[in-house]
């Protein structure tokens, strides 16, 4: 511990929990749950195994001492969870920043309720516009009007900045790249664009795949008249970029091409209670075990403190043959 809270090994502290609520998704995206290893067939996680409300709420207060200041709501789809509003309205009471990322279908029926609970911030995962390109990222049916319909929907209960993440692979929505800033520009949502990572051990991963973030800036400066803004935080994981004319702003996330470990300050926790200290952990701690167990408040606070004083990793930055080798939780266990 220092003054401002805990830090790991390297020095990095703890100011951003995203917690996944589910496991479960509407959507089959091939770079998170691919149909195959995510079909009918495939055992999710029994409901009875979730963090319950008030489990989450216990967890996030005894990270507060810590130096905590954000939680981001995760999955699989957290809209899937039912009452998500009682959630948001437990964190907002505790003081911490509280946002959501989701695939939005469900999003305009719940966008009201979850601004008047407390609800700070919408991220929404959007990879195409184009209706075809769209259905097959998603493998879905559900067609990319519900989506755009949930983004409006959280612009006007005022969730904003709503930001929307793209995930570009090449040669499957590279097209999808200009028209997302067109769409967008001027509407006040800023579009982010993250390089195709190897989270997991299911989406068939190449390097060849990944299209880098400067790639995609210099083929959208052809366009656009762009200039960077600096970060506000060392620990931003987006670059950003602005509209010279003050129409909107992008943002790249590159986690291959420029990895950020050294200034990760995030934290996620499955929808089982695992504390795991980065997206490409190979296991977590059982948090859950611990509060059954009958450890609260500040006994909490120490047994997570303990954990994170102990994190070294930093995955994207020694990614090599190796270490690619090794197993990875998925994304849709932890969120992203």
């Amino acid at each position: 511990m220092n003054d401002t809270g805990v830090v790991d090994i390297l020095g990095r502290p703890l100011r951003d929990l995203r917690i996944s609520v589910t496991d479960r998704c509407n959507f089959r995206c091939r770079y998170c749950m691919p149909r195959e290893r995510f079909g009918e067939d495939h055992t999710f996680l029994p409901r009875r195994a979730y963090l319950s409300f008030e489990e989450i709420e216990k967890v996030v207060q005894a990270c507060k001492p810590l130096g905590l200041e954000k939680v981001r709501i995760t999955g699989g789809e957290p809209l899937l969870r039912p009452d998500l509003h009682d959630l948001v309205s437990r964190l907002n009471r505790i003081g911490v920043e509280t946002a959501l990322t989701t695939n939005a279908s469900l999003l305009s029926r719940q966008a009201d309720r979850l601004a008047a609970a407390g609800l700070d911030r919408v991220t929404v995962s959007l990879d195409a516009l184009d209706p075809k390109v769209h259905a097959q990222m998603t493998d879905s049916n559900i067609p990319v009007e519900t989506v755009l319909e949930g983004i409006e929907a959280a612009v006007q209960a005022d969730l904003s900045p709503v930001k929307i993440n793209c995930v570009v692979q090449k040669g499957v929505n590279e097209d999808e790249i200009a028209p997302l800033v067109r769409r967008f520009r001027g509407t006040g949502v800023t579009v982010r664009f993250i390089e195709y990572m190897d989270v997991g051990r299911t989406n068939g991963w190449q390097l060849g795949q990944v299209v880098p973030s400067a790639d995609i800036l210099n083929y959208l400066q052809k366009e656009f008249d762009l200039i960077p803004v600096d970060s506000q935080s060392p620990s931003d994981v987006a670059r950003r970029w602005t509209h010279t004319d003050g129409s909107g702003e992008i943002g790249f996330i590159s986690s291959v091409s420029e990895p950020f470990c050294g200034d990760c300050v995030r934290a996620r926790i499955s929808a089982d209670g695992r504390l795991h200290t980065c997206l490409f952990a190979s296991g977590g701690h059982d948090l859950r075990a611990i509060i059954h167990n009958g450890v609260n408040g500040q006994a909490l606070t120490d047994a997570i403190s303990a954990i994170w004083s102990r994190r070294d990793d930093r995955y994207s930055e020694i990614r090599s043959q190796e270490t690619s080798a090794l197993p990875r939780v998925e994304m849709s266990y932890i969120g992203g």
